[in-house]
């Protein structure tokens, strides 16, 4: 049997933007459950007092305040170094049986070359190389009989150092992209290993999304 505070509580995790919102306490919650009423009787099969659904809502904004705002603003205030890098492509191939072949030719040729950006990933279908553009005709060179499906120029990288704790506090990236989404800031590519991650943008964005970033470290 559905009770008020699980249609409540189901309500506002699919809104991502509301959810942050309500545990940052900026929400009447009288004006929200007002709005929410028709939906959470239509769930529950009957009518319920205002009441009750402000009531739900209080008890869900103390406990988000709790589970997003202390336990992800403790792993953010303990962001390290911020790196940006400029000029870079970004390269979609159609997976094949040659791919990773390549992909290691061109890698023999940079490895003495600290001065060039290279991140690669593959998945089931696609294959993702994101490269300085300084050796644009070396990916040329070697990837001239693979399928290219895609490819973006004018790029810069963000890759941001995270504490340990990153790994033990779910949310951390949720709210992280939700921040940059906020500005309107489009990603390209994300790229994560354990305590660290990278983002792409277009050059037009890598200035604001450096200051979103940034400003983390003070939420």
């Amino acid at each position: 049997m559905k009770t008020v505070s699980s249609v409540v509580e189901d309500y506002i995790k699919s809104k991502p933007f509301l959810l942050t919102s309500l545990a940052q306490g900026i929400i009447n919650l009288t004006s929200l459950a007002r709005i929410m009423m028709p939906e959470i009787e239509a769930q529950i099969g009957k009518d319920l007092k205002q009441g009750a659904v402000v009531m739900a809502l209080k008890r869900l904004s103390e406990e988000l305040d709790f589970k997003i705002n202390h336990k992800i603003n403790k792993v953010l205030r303990n962001i390290g170094e911020i790196t940006v890098r400029s000029s870079l492509n970004d390269y979609t191939f159609v997976v094949s049986d040659t791919i990773l072949e390549n992909k290691t030719r061109l890698l023999d040729e940079i490895k003495q070359r600290p001065d060039v950006f290279y991140t690669s990933s593959r998945g089931v279908n696609e294959a993702n190389l994101v490269i300085s553009d300084s050796v644009a005709n070396l990916v040329e060179k070697h990837f001239k009989d693979e399928k290219l499906s895609h490819k973006l120029e004018n790029l810069s990288s963000i890759t941001v150092k995270l504490p340990i704790e990153n790994i033990t506090v779910p949310g951390v990236y949720y709210f992280i992209f939700q921040r940059l989404a906020w500005e309107g800031i489009v990603l390209n590519e994300v790229i994560s290993t354990t305590n660290e991650f990278t983002i792409i943008v277009d050059d037009e964005y890598v200035d604001k999304a450096f200051k979103v970033i940034k400003d983390l470290k003070s939420v």
